[in-house]
């Protein structure tokens, strides 16, 4: 455990040097690039003293450090806002769409794959598994961005059972949940179905099988519990980019998120925001990870992701 939060916090040490040192690595001169070319120029070099973007770069990182220590991460550019007010607006739509989607991908993946190793086992029903392996191939293989078009003409526009974008109600979250959990889904469903078929392989499978155990004893507490620990590994991974993935799915959605919001501010060059998102964004992922790794060392596999 103690190596787990070690590596997390040389982790979090690394993504806070890195995301200081977005700002200084785009070429031009941020500050311009928000008010415009035609600001006058005492506007710009005041609105650089207060962001602190005229001192010299080992101070304002130390200062960038001392912020975040005290949740401070600065102002915005554009709006003059902190940026702290504006990820703690935007974060729990997104939290609620990343959410939903991880929760859809395990509750459906892990069922799903260790149904079809049971349906496919010993080489039986060849067609289910040639039109399982067929469809889950092309669903992982879509990038969550075309994915999230196709449903929306697909459902919204054709059909008009869904509305297009935006969140105004429960039905609002299908389509962008459905864009982000389908390729994890058939992935982890891929994964968990050889898992699984390798599990009904063992002798002591073989030995529950010969006593007429009963399908919800042989399957659920004897093959569930030896796949669990690869499949939450593999989980992990696909968690990370379906949290990555919520940038794209909610610009296309115009879901009111931190995906949307760090995809505007790039356009908009407002980078103390971009570098407060993606600060989030980065500990999300390795609080996914950090908490894959904690699960698994606790079912006797400890190093989780490598």
């Amino acid at each position: 455990m103690t190596r787990l939060l070690l590596r997390f916090a040389i982790s979090m040490a690394i993504l806070v040097t890195a995301s200081f040192a977005l700002i200084h690595l785009v070429p031009g001169d941020p500050v311009r690039a928000a008010l415009g070319t035609t600001a006058p120029a005492d506007l710009v070099e005041a609105r650089r003293a207060a962001l602190g973007l005229d001192r010299p770069p080992a101070e304002q990182f130390l200062r960038y450090a001392r912020g975040l220590l005290s949740g401070d991460l600065g102002r915005s550019i554009g709006s003059d806002v902190p940026v702290s007010t504006i990820i703690a607006e935007r974060l729990p739509a997104t939290l609620r769409l990343s959410l939903l989607a991880s929760g859809v991908t395990l509750v459906v993946a892990i069922p799903l794959g260790l149904t079809m190793a049971v349906l496919t086992y010993g080489g039986r029903r060849r067609a289910v598994e040639l039109a399982f392996t067929g469809v889950t191939g092309v669903f992982a293989a879509i990038p969550e961005f075309l994915l999230a078009v196709g449903l929306v003409f697909a459902f919204a526009v054709w059909l008009k059972w869904l509305p297009v974008a935006g969140r105004a109600g429960p039905d609002s979250y299908v389509l962008p949940v459905l864009a982000l959990a389908l390729g994890p889904i058939a992935g982890l469903s891929r994964v968990v179905r050889v898992d699984a078929l390798n599990v009904l392989d063992q002798d002591y499978m073989r030995t529950a099988r010969a006593k007429r155990l009963p399908a919800r004893l042989l399957y659920l507490r004897h093959a569930l519990p030896n796949v669990l620990t690869s499949a939450l590994t593999i989980a992990g991974m696909l968690l990370v980019g379906l949290i990555a993935g919520t940038v794209l799915v909610e610009t296309v959605f115009a879901w009111p998120g931190l995906g949307s919001t760090i995809a505007q501010s790039i356009q908009q060059k407002d980078y103390p925001l971009v570098q407060g998102i993606v600060l989030v964004y980065g500990s999300a992922a390795l609080l996914a990870n950090l908490l894959v790794d904690t699960t698994l060392a606790a079912l006797g596999r400890p190093g989780g992701l490598r």
